[in-house]
């Protein structure tokens, strides 16, 4: 588990912060009152992030925060000095950022600032400036906002970048690059990723207004001129990708079923009219339909919330068992499809099967301790192009219902 240093001599105010902290995020919380606390604490231990007051009584100029610097720990400095030219100095240290401590709102604050650091670990930047000092000063911001950085010199090494890999979320580019500049960088970009799926702040010191206006109308997200602040340029990445994660967070509960997390019936046709639009090569899938066997014998002898178990067991044995580029959905009730992509016949019966029969061998231990095994029936075919994606779903339904009635657990498949 993460830690979390406070170094705080005022001792209401440290234990309150720990307190509140310790509540809302799952991390271990030190507290130290003065430097040579802190520093028993730094022997023994790394932390995610250490919080510190800059007037201890033994370190009263901010002694402390080149102390921890020194010990590649991240700092967050609190202070009640407002003077702007103190702050201005502070912030010139590779800190993450300067908070006052005036009330309860900083300290909601701290614990908003902590939860954004904590997501941003899941995050990829990639920058893209053609000065290596620059790419430098920036990449070291975004690292101490714990992001994981990218970084190239123009927008056709950005586009390569891009294609290995795919989950960058955000793009931060200059306009005036070699080979390829910004505003083409997000022309190209804009091709395939929309906003919802990429974010791309543009920043550049040019001061036409019309260069703002032409990236934004080509997609970017936002815009910085230079010279920025770090508070400036932290705010904007970090209000970017929390833009980012709410608009997925919406798409993925429109898309999503919300027993299972599988995608939902909705999504599934959305999806695959897309794909079998896009599929130029021809490349070949097989449709299957699942159903869990006597399903209603299983509500009624265990309850509703045990049938609901079973469901979630089976989606998570249909999602670990299937390629990524796969598709399982719930199409309601008891009810699955899938989709395997890129297959023939026998191949596609081989892994039907499998499933089948490693379903029948799961025991699920119910929160009621009770042992309940079931099985599936399962319809399948292969998609025909002339027949279309509505004709090949019926296929697998009739497919299934003959399981169904040759006596379940077992797969049929369209000759």
């Amino acid at each position: 588990m993460d830690r979390i240093l406070i170094v705080e001599d005022n001792q209401t105010l440290s234990k309150l912060i720990a307190k509140k902290i310790q509540a809302s995020l799952p991390y271990e919380v030190d507290v130290a009152y003065k430097l040579s606390e802190a520093k028993l604490f730094l022997k023994k231990y790394n932390y995610f992030v250490t919080l510190l007051d800059i007037n201890l009584p033994d370190a009263p100029n901010g002694e402390v925060v080149d102390y921890v610097l020194s010990k590649k720990q991240p700092v967050i400095v609190l202070s009640a000095n407002i003077d702007k030219d103190f702050r201005k100095k502070m912030l010139q240290k590779n800190i993450i950022d300067y908070v006052n401590k005036s009330g309860v709102d900083d300290i909601k604050y701290i614990i908003q600032t902590l939860q954004r650091l904590e997501k941003n670990k899941e995050h990829k930047v990639l920058v893209v400036d053609d000065s290596m000092v620059f790419r430098k000063q920036m990449s070291g911001l975004l690292e101490n906002l714990f992001f994981k950085v990218y970084s190239v010199a123009h927008g056709e090494e950005a586009l390569n970048m891009l294609q290995t890999h795919q989950d960058i979320s955000l793009i931060i580019t200059d306009y005036n690059m070699p080979v390829m500049n910004g505003l083409e960088l997000v022309h190209e970009v804009r091709k395939k990723h929309n906003k919802n799926d990429l974010c791309v702040i543009a920043i550049s010191s040019n001061n036409e207004d019309e260069v703002n206006a032409l990236f934004l109308k080509e997609g970017a997200n936002d815009y910085i001129n230079k010279p920025f602040s770090k508070e400036e340029f932290s705010c904007r990445v970090n209000n970017s990708i929390e833009a980012l994660e709410n608009i997925q967070l919406i798409t993925n509960h429109a898309n999503r079923d919300f027993l299972t997390g599988l995608y939902n019936r909705r999504y599934f046709f959305e999806n695959m009219h897309e794909y079998i639009e896009n599929n130029e090569n021809d490349e070949k899938f097989a449709v299957a339909m699942i159903d869990i066997d006597f399903f209603k014998k299983v509500n009624d002898t265990y309850g509703h919330d045990t049938g609901d178990e079973v469901i979630v067991q089976l989606s998570e044995i249909l999602r670990t068992n299937t390629n990524h580029r796969d598709l399982v959905s719930r199409f309601g009730g008891e009810e699955f499809c899938i989709v395997l992509k890129d297959i023939d016949q026998a191949n596609a019966l081989a892994i039907l099967e499998r499933l089948r029969a490693e379903i029948e061998t799961t025991t699920i231990i119910t929160h009621k301790k009770e042992t309940i095994n079931f099985t599936v029936s399962i319809g399948a075919t292969i998609y025909n192009e002339e027949d279309g994606l509505d004709e090949a779903i019926n296929q697998a339904d009739m497919m299934l219902y003959k399981a169904k009635q040759n006596g379940r657990n077992q797969v049929i498949m369209q000759p």
